[in-house]
């Protein structure tokens, strides 16, 4: 594909709102923790952050996550980094359409199904509704209309509900008005941990003909509602077939060999179902065309794969080397596909 740029305007945006946002603390305790790690001066490493910022689109825990320190020049430019990924959401994700992703109640009318869960909408006069739905399904998630990293999602089962009534209410006035279907994942998953659905990250573009598959992280929880960092949870990278590539890590320092719940060992989960998730993502890209690029997280069942959400403007998940032993990250995958 011919390169394209992914436009001067959205790099000088970026550095604007950086300067605007700037913690210089944060900057320097992150500096310190590279210094730790890699035995290289503090003021060293501030300067080269503040460089790879300006001029290279690298994020300043970019620079921490995946070992900067330890990588050559040539080496950095193959890693994807979130100023360059928010270039190419700004760039095909149309703005007329991102309310879609962005909206959890929008999302699941949009993407019904492919869900494979019920759900229902709360209002003010169905908690009659809501104490059928427990009973068919005693454990649910609800999702408030927005919100990032697992901020607007609560997981109750029915011994939460003392009067049907109140527990309604409750919901209402918090704004939990998604109610969903708990979501019962794949033996080998629970495996990993089986208090969590532990979903599966699938960045993915979509040229109007076909969908091509980016990268693929696999997240694991702590047995909360969600698998995000702020609940604890990790991660690693995925290979084309679905393997782990190694050991789980995270953005605040920590590795993980063995799941530290149930002892599984990180590098050696392999994803079941990758094709039909592949399919399934493949549907999910041509529902609204218009937002090319999305991180989707997939759940895998026994009964096969199903869509938890889509994310324009996602965040990267990308190889940390002083984990997984490459030097090497998914900058060439996007660029071949999209063409920047």
């Amino acid at each position: 594909m011919a390169s394209r740029s992914l436009g001067l305007r959205s790099h000088v945006n970026y550095l604007v709102y950086r300067v605007r946002n700037l913690n210089a603390a944060s900057v320097l305790e992150r500096a310190r923790e590279v210094s730790k790690q890699f035995g290289k001066p503090v003021p060293l490493v501030v300067i080269d952050m503040y460089w790879q910022a300006a001029f290279h689109k690298v994020g300043f825990q970019d620079y921490v996550d995946y070992d900067f320190a330890m990588l050559t020049r040539a080496e950095r430019k193959t890693f994807m980094t979130h100023p360059i990924s928010n270039a190419i959401s700004q760039k095909y994700d149309h703005p007329d359409y991102r309310h879609l992703f962005h909206d959890k109640f929008e999302f699941v009318r949009e993407f019904s199904d492919l869900l494979g869960r019920d759900w229902m909408m709360l209002d003010a006069d169905n908690a009659d509704h809501l104490a059928a739905f427990m009973t068919e399904h005693p454990t649910i998630i609800t999702k408030r209309q927005s919100g990032q990293a697992g901020s607007a999602i609560t997981r109750y089962t029915i011994d939460d509900v003392d009067d049907p009534v109140l527990f309604h209410r409750g919901l209402v006035e918090r704004g939990e008005l998604l109610v969903e279907e708990n979501i019962v994942q794949h033996p080998d998953l629970a495996a990993v941990c089986p208090g969590t659905v532990n979903s599966t990250r699938i960045a993915a573009f979509f040229d109007g003909e076909k969908t091509h598959i980016l990268a693929m992280a696999q997240k694991f929880g702590r047995g909360q509602a969600a698998d995000q960092m702020d609940f604890g949870g990790f991660y690693t990278m995925l290979d084309e077939h679905g393997k782990a590539m190694g050991d789980g890590y995270d953005s605040h320092g920590h590795v993980w060999q063995t799941h530290p719940d149930t002892g599984f060992p990180i590098a050696d989960f392999r994803l079941p179902m990758l094709d039909e998730a592949l399919e399934l993502i493949d549907r999910a890209a041509r529902v609204v065309p218009q937002v090319q690029y999305v991180g989707w997280d997939v759940a895998i069942t026994e009964k096969g794969p199903v869509l938890i959400e889509g994310n324009w403007g996602t965040g990267v998940y990308e190889i940390k080397p002083s984990v997984l032993g490459r030097r090497t990250g998914h900058r060439p995958r996007y660029r071949e596909v999209i063409g920047f």
